[in-house]
């Protein structure tokens, strides 16, 4: 992916800098955020797993989003088979206030586990024998890895984009997109996605349509990021984009 003079970085960024004009609150320090991504390439056409939000939540009502949500204390340290890819481990410790492994994993996690608490879909590997090295939670949603034998598996994660909002929203999120094909799906629970969760629904949905669904302005930008990425190889080491607000205006950078 040659991102030198590229016209969807120049596209994307116009079309986000529309909204810059609203200011809803008082500014507020982002909070750190992760959502997963899940690809189906088996299909003719790329596909990805979109969840429709529920209509009577005051942020996003409607929208059709990828799960994820804020980091939790507990994620980064929940075992796991596999270590994060050092590509994906290096661009996550770029741009931070105190960089380490551990948070770097733990953006990983919380992007395995918002997905689970919003989809019922436990992404990893099974572990057969859990009694010669037992699998172990830290607590909380991560109970459901260990009862139904899953281990994350962080190295199949692609870290695709990373979106902080801008100044004056009511919420503000410094957001890391990540990626994992459909086949690291372990196991999936019934009952998590219904007309009273988060979830209202789920939809798998080829990347070259999406951008005429009703989805907030980051997400089409990054499922565009996506398709340019899965056309380029799909590569750990190509780079990713960081869009926020410099100098009162949307910029885009690459990490």
């Amino acid at each position: 992916m040659n991102d030198a003079g590229s016209d969807i970085a120049a596209r994307l960024v116009a079309r986000l800098r529309k909204n810059d004009h609203i200011r809803e609150a008082p500014n507020q320090r982002p909070r750190d955020a992760a959502t997963m991504i899940i690809i189906d390439r088996a299909a003719p056409s790329p596909q990805v797993l979109l969840g429709r939000r529920h209509a009577g939540h005051k942020f996003m009502p409607g929208k059709l989003v990828f799960p994820g949500g804020r980091v939790e204390p507990l994620d980064r340290r929940m075992a796991s088979v596999s270590p994060i890819a050092p590509q994906v481990e290096a661009r996550l410790m770029q741009n931070v206030q105190r960089p380490s492994a551990d948070k770097a994993r733990g953006l990983v996690l919380a992007a395995i586990r918002e997905t689970f608490e919003e989809t019922g879909i436990l992404l990893g590997t099974k572990v057969d024998d859990m009694s010669r090295q037992p699998l172990r939670s830290p607590g909380g949603p991560w109970d459901a890895f260990v009862q139904h034998g899953v281990a994350p598996n962080l190295a199949p994660v692609h870290f695709i984009a990373r979106a902080v909002t801008p100044p004056a929203r009511t919420k503000r999120f410094d957001t890391r997109f990540f990626a994992i094909d459909a086949s690291q799906i372990a196991a999936r629970l019934d009952g998590v996605v219904g007309p009273d969760t988060e979830l209202t629904e789920l939809v798998w949905h080829p990347i070259a349509a999406a951008a005429l669904l009703d989805m907030p302005a980051i997400t089409t930008a990054v499922l565009e990021e996506l398709a340019a990425r899965i056309a380029a190889g799909f590569s750990h080491d190509l780079p990713v984009p960081f869009y926020r607000v410099l100098n009162r205006r949307r910029a885009r950078s690459l990490l």
